[in-house]
């Protein structure tokens, strides 16, 4: 059975989704297209949709999709014009000194490699952080620009790659008996990690929705919109902490102070 994507909103233009770790956005080389996030979208809506926007496939929450071509010209321009808001939840490796701060570092894309360079196109990221542990940083980052791998590859350029990131880092899942002194192990059990993917999740969205109606019972209470459209016409979609990210907070707090 494929798994139903979960919709924190739709109406005839466009449809939000939060997007599950694990699954691609789009077709690649090694990926056919009933197997990717678009490909069970369009199965489910039994309809087509116009991809806007991508993350990675280990990254999860908030993606928006167009139902037509005017909302997906729309959207683009938006989003190419850097006119679309975005929050991520972010866990780093190490301890981040600056509470806040801009990561203002051009970014260079060639074929599938990702490097910091002069020659690249300017990319910048804005972030905060929200909590240190001994050996992590939980932060919250607004990337300003969409370059691809642009949160991963600016915070590896300040020697704090994403706890879990093998391209970037480390690929090594996160343990509890990495964080808790005196961890027993179960007798002949093998111990599973807390998390064991890209330590990164979209969180927040916010796009112009310019003549489209938003009713609020429409969106899912658990990842919803913040509100109805402002003067400006935007409406921000949420999305939560997926259970593996928050269970690995909340043994933080516990262990890894």
């Amino acid at each position: 059975m494929k798994p139903q994507i979960e919709i924190i909103y739709q109406d005839d233009n466009i449809i939000v989704v939060n997007k599950p770790s694990g699954m691609i956005v789009i077709p690649d080389q090694h990926t056919y297209e009933n197997k990717t996030l678009v490909g069970i979208l369009k199965k489910q809506l039994n309809q087509k949709i116009w991809v806007v926007h991508r993350i990675d496939r280990d990254t999860t929450g908030v993606l928006v999709f167009a139902k037509n071509a005017e909302a997906h010209r729309n959207l683009s321009m938006q989003f190419e014009h850097s006119q679309v808001q975005k929050k991520y939840s972010v866990l780093l490796s190490g301890v981040l000194e600056d509470d806040e701060g801009i990561i203002n570092k051009p970014i260079l894309i060639d074929d599938r490699e990702v490097t910091i360079s002069e020659n690249g196109k300017e990319s910048v990221t804005d972030f905060k952080v929200l909590e240190r542990f001994k050996n992590y940083t939980f932060v919250e980052a607004m990337p300003k620009t969409g370059r691809r791998h642009q949160i991963r590859v600016h915070f590896w350029s300040l020697g704090h790659p994403l706890a879990i990131d093998a391209e970037y880092g480390s690929g090594e899942p996160l343990l509890l008996s990495s964080i808790k002194r005196k961890y027993k192990a179960k007798d002949d059990e093998k111990e599973k990690p807390l998390i064991d993917r890209l330590t990164l999740h979209a969180a927040e969205l916010t796009v112009g929705m310019p003549g489209i109606a938003v009713k609020d019972e429409a969106f899912n209470p658990d990842c919803r919109a913040a509100g109805a459209p402002g003067n400006d016409g935007k409406v921000t979609f949420k999305a939560p902490l997926p259970k593996d990210f928050e269970i690995t907070l909340k043994q933080l707090r516990k262990y890894g102070k």
